[in-house]
C-alpha cells in the first residue's frame, strides 16, 4: 500500500545574499530537489533579502530508505549565467515530525572552495502523515543559464538512480515483527554537513495510519536498531545553537561555558550571625537557618548554645522552578519538640543583582533580623544574595533546589548529593627483589628449615618459592611486585617463614620497611641492594642467644619503578598512558572539554511514594581526574548543565561517562545499598576533529540477565582542541606505552594482578572522599571485570575478526570470478594489467601506494562524523542465549556444580577467556588496517595518506632493484642495530583506533 508520509519545506526568506545583476542586486529563486522530485519557488526581482514563504510536499515513495535521501536546495539568481548564490544538503536523519519542526536559518554552502557565497536561507523541514495534503506540482522546465547549475541538476538527478543493497537482516525478521513508523536512523557516513534540526527517535514518530508489514529499523552502516544508535541534537549551549559543528551565538560573543545550556539560579550565602537573642530563660540557643523560596526549603547544621555561629554555606535555587517572588531567610532555634522562630530576612527575588563571571564574588552584608510582623528585632546575620549561572565558583559547593525534593533536605543528605572533582592517587609499581637470607636460626633443633619469604603491603600478600635451608642460607634471586599510591600509608613487611608442615608456618623473623623511605627510580638503572637485619617475633632459647654471633638478616633490593604507567583499567579504554614520575611527563597537546546535558527517558531504579524514579548522577572519567555531577533527585529527565575541562597528553586514550543512581538517599540509604549503574558511554579522543563541537544523544545500553536493555539515553557536549599540532603529530611516532615497559616488560599474568590491584587502592581511596565514588562505581567505570570469560564476548571477537578477512576472502571471490571469465571485459583489463606489472614490476608498489592514496582520499567525504558509541550487533548481545548470559552473569568461581565439574569449568572459563583476548587482539589489528583509510582517526589517516602520495612519487623514480635490497638488508639487520623500543610505524599503527570502543 502507498505510504501517506510526505516531506514538507516550508521556504521562508533568505538573508544578505550575494548581489548578480551588476547593480547591486539579485532576482532569487530557490529549486528544491528530494527523491526523483524536483520544486522551485517564484522570482523575487531585485532583492537581497527575499521572503516567500511557499511551502511544498514531496511524496516519500519508500519510507524505509529514507535515511539514504537526501533534500538539495539550491538558490539561484534569474539576472546572470553564473546564477549560483548557494546551497544546502539536508540529510534524511535530520528530518523531524510537524511538532517539533522550527525555522532555522542555513548557512548557504559553497559548490567549490572558488565559489563566493555568503547568506542564510530560512527553511522550515518536517515529515507529515496528514493524508488531506497533496504532493506539491513538479516545476516546469526552464532555460538553465548556469552551466554549473545544469551539471549540479544532473548530478543530483542521478544521484537517486543508486540503490542500495538491502539488508540481510530484513529477511530474517520480517516474518514475525510488524514495521514500526517510518524512523530517523543514525546518521554513519554522510557525507553532507552537520546542519539540520533536532533529530528524533522513533518513538517520536507519527506512524503511518495503514502501515505495511515491514521489519525493525536499523541505522545504515552498523546495521544495528535506530532506538539504539547515536542521534545528532542541535541543543542551545552557552547561548548560542550548535549548527555544523561549532556554537553560533546571536551576540557574537564568546562565553566560558558554551557546551552547556545556561542555567540562571538564585545563589544565597549564609555566613554568620551575631548577638543572636536567647529563645528561653537559661539563655543557651541552639541556631540554624532554613532558607526558603516558595516550597524549597535548605536548612544549614545548628550549633548548640552558640549565639555567634558561622555557618559559610552557600544554596542555589534554580530560577526555572522558583514559584514564588520573595525569597525568605530564617534563623531559627534547635528544640527536641519543635524549631522555635529566631528572626527573618526577606528579599524580592526581581530586586536580586545579576552576577557574570569574571565579576567579582558579591561581598556578603549584615542583616537586621526582623520579628513575624516585619519590625526590627536584636541579632544580624551576614548573607550575599545574587543570581548566577554554572559558572559561578559557589555552583559546586552549593545545596541546589534541584537536586533535593521539594519539601526539604537536611545538611545530611546535602553531602550525598553535591557535585564533587576528585584527582585519583597517584600509583607507583613497588619491586622488591629479594636476593638471599643469611644466619638463619631454625625454630627445631636439628633440623635445616624449609624457608621462603613473604612480603606484604596493605592487603596485597607475595610469597617467594620454599628453598632448603641446608647451611642456615637460602637463595632465591625473585622480583615481588606490588601497587601502592601517595600518600603512603601502609608498609612493607617482609617475614622469613619455616615450612614446618604442612599449613603449618613458623615466623623466623620479619622487618618493617617504610616506603617513604624506599628509592624511587624512573629508568631500569641498577639499584643498590640492602642487608636488613630480621627481628625475632618470639622468644628463642636463651642458651642459644648467647651463642649467636651475628644476628639473622636477608638482602633486598628495593625501589619505587616510576618509569611505568600503572595501569588501573582496561586497556583496550585507557585513559591516561603516563608513566608515574612527573619528570617523564611531555607538555599536553590539547584540552578535552566535556558538557553533560541532560540524561531523558530514564528507567526507574527505585520506587518512592508507590511509584517508580531515580536518583541520578553522572560520573566522568579521563587520566587522574574524576568528576561527579550533583545528584538530581527523583528525576527521570535530569538536566544537569555541568562542564568540566582536562588536559589531554595522548590522542588514543578514552574518555568514560557513566550514569548512576544514587541508593544512598531516603530513610533506606546506608553504606550497605550500592549505587546502581544505568549506563556508561566511552568516547576517544583520536577520533574526534580539533575544534568541533560534538552533540549527541548516547542510548546507555546495559547488558542484563535477560538481555541487553536501553536505560534512557545521556545528552553530551565534546569539544577537543589542539595547542600544538605539531606535537599531537610527533605523538603518533612515539610508542604507546613508557619505555620501561618495553625494557624490563611484565607478563601477562603479572598485569593482570596488578590491575586489580591498582583498581581495589584508586576505589578504597575515592571512597573516603565526600561525597564518596563508591566501589562499585569505581569498578564498572574502570571495566573491572573485562578479562572474565564471556561467550558473548568470545563470539563478538570471533566476528571481528570474520569482518575484517572478509575483504580477503572477496578479493578471493573477485579473482576466482575473473579466472570464470563471468565479466569478459574485466578480465581483459586484469590479463592487460598482469602483463604490464610482469614487464615492468617496478610499477607494483608505486600503483599499490597511489592506490590506496586514491582510496583515502575518495573515502574522505564519507569519513564518520561521530564518535563510536556501543554497537548492539558487534556485541553480540539481540540474539544472546539465557544459558550464555547465566554464564556469563555467573560467579567466578562459580558455584552452580559440584566440586569436580567446577574445577573444569572455572579452568575452562579461564583459558576461554585468553582465547578471547588473543582473538581481540588479531581482530584489532585487521581493524587498525582499516582505520588507516576510513578517516576515523582524521590526523592519523591525513598521515598515511600523505606517506602514501610521497612514496609513490619516491618510488617513481627509485630503481625497484635498490627498494627490494635495502628493504631486506634493513629486515635482516644485525641485533646490535636493532633499537629496543617498537619503530615509528610500528608506534603509529598501534595508535590507531579499532571497533574495541564499540564492544558493549
Amino acid at each position: 500500500m502507498m505510504s501517506n508520509l510526505k516531506l514538507g519545506v516550508e521556504v521562508v526568506g533568505a538573508h544578505n545574499l550575494l548581489p548578480k545583476d551588476g547593480q547591486g542586486s539579485s532576482s532569487s529563486f530557490v529549486e528544491l530537489s528530494f527523491d526523483g522530485q524536483r520544486f522551485r519557488t517564484t522570482v523575487k526581482q531585485k532583492d537581497l533579502n527575499p521572503v516567500w514563504n511557499e511551502t511544498f510536499y514531496f511524496n516519500i515513495s519508500n519510507p524505509t530508505n529514507l535515511h539514504n535521501l537526501t533534500l538539495e536546495v539550491y538558490v539561484g539568481s534569474a539576472d546572470s549565467r553564473n546564477s549560483f548564490l548557494g546551497k544546502v544538503s539536508l540529510t534524511g536523519t535530520s528530518f523531524v515530525p510537524y511538532s517539533d519542526a522550527v525555522v532555522l536559518n542555513y548557512p548557504l554552502e559553497k559548490r567549490t572552495i572558488f565559489s563566493h557565497v555568503r547568506g542564510e536561507l530560512g527553511l522550515k523541514v518536517y515529515i507529515t502523515d496528514d493524508p488531506n495534503i497533496n504532493s506539491s506540482n513538479q516545476a516546469p522546465a526552464f532555460e538553465i543559464k548556469d552551466p554549473a547549475l545544469a551539471q549540479f541538476k544532473q548530478k543530483v538527478e542521478a544521484r537517486h538512480t543508486f540503490h542500495h543493497l538491502p539488508n540481510p537482516d530484513h529477511h530474517s525478521h520480517s516474518a514475525n515483527r510488524p514495521p514500526p513508523a517510518p524512523a530517523i536512523p543514525h546518521r554513519d557516513h554522510v557525507p553532507e554537513r552537520d546542519l539540520g534540526p533536532k533529530i528524533v527517535g522513533v518513538d517520536q514518530m507519527k506512524p503511518d495510519p495503514h502501515p505495511p508489514k515491514l521489519v525493525r529499523m536499523y541505522s545504515a552502516a552498523s546495521a544495528q536498531p535506530v532506538d539504539y544508535a547515536l542521534k545528532e541534537t542541535s541543543p542551545f549551549l552557552g547561548g548560542g545553537r550548535v549548527v555544523g559543528g561549532r556554537v553560533i551565538r546571536p551576540d557574537k560573543k564568546a562565553s566560558t561555558y558554551d557546551l552547556v545550556e545556561q542555567m540562571h539560579f538564585l545563589y544565597v550565602r549564609v555566613v554568620k550571625a551575631q548577638e543572636l537573642p536567647a529563645m528561653d530563660v537559661t539563655g543557651s540557643l541552639d541556631p540554624f537557618v532554613e532558607v526558603k523560596v516558595g516550597n524549597y526549603k535548605g536548612i544549614t547544621k545548628h550549633f548548640e548554645k552558640k549565639q555567634n555561629p558561622e555557618w559559610n554555606q552557600v544554596f542555589a535555587f534554580s530560577r526555572e522552578r522558583m514559584q514564588a517572588s520573595v525569597l525568605e531567610v530564617v534563623v531559627k532555634d534547635k528544640d527536641l519538640m519543635k524549631d522555635d522562630f529566631v528572626g527573618i530576612v526577606r528579599f524580592d527575588v526581581n530586586e536580586v543583582p545579576l552576577r557574570v563571571p569574571p565579576d567579582s564574588p558579591l561581598a556578603p552584608e549584615w542583616c537586621r533580623l526582623e520579628d513575624k510582623k516585619g519590625e526590627k528585632i536584636k541579632g544580624e546575620l551576614m548573607l550575599a544574595v545574587w543570581i548566577g549561572t554554572q559558572a559561578d565558583e559557589a555552583f559546586s559547593d552549593a545545596w541546589h533546589s534541584d537536586a533535593a525534593t521539594p519539601v526539604e533536605s537536611t545538611p545530611t543528605a546535602y553531602t550525598l548529593i553535591r557535585s564533587k572533582v576528585y584527582h585519583a592517587p597517584r600509583l607507583w609499581y613497588v619491586r622488591v627483589n629479594v636476593v638471599e637470607a643469611q644466619d638463619l636460626v631454625p625454630t627445631e633443633k636439628n633440623r635445616f628449615p624449609d624457608v621462603y619469604v613473604k612480603a606484604q603491603i596493605g592487603n596485597q600478600v607475595m610469597k617467594t618459592r620454599t628453598v632448603p635451608a641446608r647451611t642456615l642460607n637460602s637463595m632465591w634471586n625473585e622480583d615481588l611486585l606490588f601497587v601502592t599510591a601517595e600518600p603512603f600509608e601502609d608498609h612493607l613487611i617482609l617475614s622469613v617463614e619455616d615450612r614446618v608442615g604442612q599449613g603449618k608456618d613458623e615466623i623466623i623473623g620479619r622487618v618493617i620497611i617504610p616506603l617513604s623511605l624506599v628509592e624511587k627510580r624512573a629508568d631500569d638503572r641498577v639499584v643498590h641492594s640492602r642487608w636488613f637485619n630480621l627481628e625475632k617475633p618470639v622468644a628463642v632459647d636463651v642458651d642459644q642467644l648467647k651463642k649467636e654471633k651475628f644476628s639473622s638478616r636477608i638482602h633486598l633490593r628495593i625501589c619505587l619503578d616510576g618509569g611505568y604507567h600503572v595501569l588501573d583499567e582496561s586497556t583496550h579504554y585507557s585513559s591516561d598512558l603516563r608513566p608515574t614520575a612527573r619528570q617523564l611527563w611531555k607538555p599536553s597537546i590539547g584540552v578535552l572539554e566535556l558538557g553533560i546535558l541532560n540524561a531523558t527517558g530514564l528507567h526507574p531504579m527505585k520506587t518512592r511514594d508507590g511509584r517508580g524514579t531515580s536518583d541520578t548522577y553522572c560520573v566522568a572519567k579521563y587520566g587522574h581526574k574524576w568528576v561527579r555531577t550533583r545528584t538530581l533527585v527523583d528525576n527521570l529527565c535530569p538536566k544537569f548543565n555541568e562542564q568540566y575541562t582536562w588536559e589531554v597528553f595522548d590522542p588514543a586514550t578514552v574518555l568514560t561517562v557513566g550514569v548512576f543512581d544514587n541508593s544512598q538517599l531516603g530513610e533506606k540509604g546506608s553504606n550497605a545499598s550500592k549505587d546502581l549503574k544505568i549506563g556508561k558511554v566511552r568516547i576517544r579522543i583520536s577520533t574526534l576533529e580539533t575544534g568541533r563541537v560534538y552533540t549527541h544523544s548516547y542510548p546507555l545500553l546495559v547488558l542484563h540477565p535477560t538481555g541487553v536493555k536501553k536505560m534512557g539515553e545521556l545528552h553530551l557536549a565534546i569539544r577537543f582542541s589542539c595547542t600544538s599540532f605539531m606535537n599531537m603529530l610527533y605523538i603518533y611516532s612515539r610508542p604507546l606505552l613508557p619505555k620501561m615497559h618495553y625494557v624490563r616488560p611484565f607478563n601477562v599474568m603479572q598485569l593482570d594482578m596488578l590491575r586489580h590491584q591498582a583498581v581495589t587502592i584508586v576505589a578504597a581511596r575515592l571512597g573516603r572522599a565526600e561525597p564518596p565514588l563508591r566501589r562499585e562505581v569505581v569498578e564498572y567505570m574502570s571495566d573491572a571485570d573485562s578479562h572474565l570469560w564471556s561467550m558473548r564476548k568470545s563470539k563478538a571477537n570471533f566476528f571481528r575478526l570474520m569482518s575484517v578477512l572478509s575483504g580477503l576472502f572477496a578479493v578471493g571471490k573477485w579473482f576466482g570470478d575473473v579466472c570464470m571469465w563471468r565479466n569478459p571485459i574485466t578480465t581483459v583489463l586484469v590479463h592487460i594489467l598482469f602483463l604490464m606489472l610482469v614487464c615492468f614490476p617496478e610499477l607494483i608498489l608505486p600503483t599499490v601506494f597511489l592506490y590506496m592514496f586514491l582510496i583515502g582520499v575518495w573515502n574522505f567525504r564519507y569519513r564518520p562524523r561521530y564518535p563510536p558509541h556501543m554497537n548492539t550487533r558487534i556485541s553480540q548481545a539481540e540474539g544472546v542465549h539465557p544459558d550464555e548470559l547465566d554464564e556469563e552473569f555467573d560467579t567466578f568461581p562459580t558455584s552452580k556444580s559440584p566440586d569436580l565439574v567446577r574445577m573444569r569449568y572455572d579452568r575452562l572459563r579461564s583459558v576461554a577467556g585468553r582465547i578471547q583476548t588473543v582473538v581481540g587482539d588479531v581482530a584489532t589489528q585487521g581493524e587498525r588496517m582499516q582505520a588507516l583509510l576510513s578517516w576515523r582517526d582524521p590526523r592519523a589517516t591525513a598521515i598515511f595518506v600523505t606517506f602514501c602520495l610521497v612514496a609513490a612519487l619516491v618510488l617513481y623514480v627509485t630503481p625497484f632493484q635498490m627498494i627490494a635490497a635495502l628493504s631486506g638488508f634493513y629486515m635482516m639487520r644485525h641485533p646490535r642495530f636493532r633499537h629496543r623500543l617498537p619503530s615509528a610505524p610500528i608506534n603509529f599503527f598501534r595508535r590507531l583506533p579499532a571497533r574495541t570502543d564499540s564492544i558493549l
